[in-house]
């Protein structure tokens, strides 16, 4: 049962660590556009963000595959999630735009 609990729980934890570096990501770049130092704030969230991402996946996986997979799923939701609630509301191109790629 124990080792059930702990493959449930790796796909909350990667919904989290996902949050965490998506989200962080999407912060950075808002501050780092306005700042004046933008290559410090680039490199040292990316620093901070892999480093809570792959020491997050090591413990969460401890060794087994199964919560590795899990957790990785849900990182990947994470990032859909965190997309569509930082999208900005003329994300959706208009048909003009959208025809305007495919020219020759």
């Amino acid at each position: 049962m124990n080792e059930f609990l702990l493959l449930m729980l790796a796909l909350p934890a990667g919904v989290l660590l996902g949050a965490i570096f998506f989200g962080g990501l999407w912060w950075t770049v808002r501050k780092g556009i306005s700042s004046e130092q933008p290559a410090f704030w680039f490199l040292g969230s990316l620093l901070l963000r892999m480093s809570i991402a792959v020491a997050g996946f090591y413990l969460v996986a401890g060794g087994q595959w199964q919560r590795l997979l899990l957790c990785l799923a849900g990182f990947v939701l994470a990032r859909w999630g965190v997309s569509w609630l930082t999208r900005s509301s003329g994300a959706i191109p208009s048909r003009s735009a959208r025809e305007a790629r495919y020219a020759p």
